[in-house]
């Protein structure tokens, strides 16, 4: 106990430091099933992912990336089966901030489909990469 009390600033950056090493890994953990653009991108091209993008109608308007079709998250559970049949597809989820997708990853695992990741930072993090969003074009007046 003399050891403790003399010595406290010691043990408390022992534990500071393993606090500090051990931090990474659960920072990861929390992220788990999240993609970089880059990885996205790879997910897509090599094993056909269907893009969903579960942003607002609105959202989805100023733009999404290409070949995403849009579920808005408030409606995912009734439209999702009939949007894609197959439970082993690869789904990928964007919104514009990442958040929505993250949590439409978990009502997909909830319907049932067992391959799904979400694009980490949303659209942003697609566009701070430099790919391309789709936006409609705008009818000629």
């Amino acid at each position: 106990m003399e050891f403790i009390v003399n010595n406290w600033v010691l043990l408390l950056v022992a534990f500071a430091s393993g606090g500090l090493l051990v931090w990474p890994l659960v920072a990861k953990g929390s992220r788990a099933g999240t993609l970089s653009p880059v990885a996205a991108v790879q997910l897509i091209n090599r094993e056909k992912a269907v893009v969903v993008d579960v942003g607002e109608p609105d959202e989805y308007a100023r733009g999404h990336i290409v070949g995403s079709r849009n579920i808005p998250f408030g409606q995912l559970e009734q439209q999702l089966p009939s949007a894609v049949k197959n439970k082993a597809t690869v789904l990928l989820f964007s919104c514009p901030t990442g958040a929505r997708a993250k949590r439409a990853q978990s009502e997909a695992a909830k319907l049932g489909y067992t391959n799904t990741q979400t694009l980490g930072g949303g659209n942003a993090a697609w566009l701070e990469a430099s790919l391309p969003l789709e936006k409609p074009a705008v009818a000629a007046t």
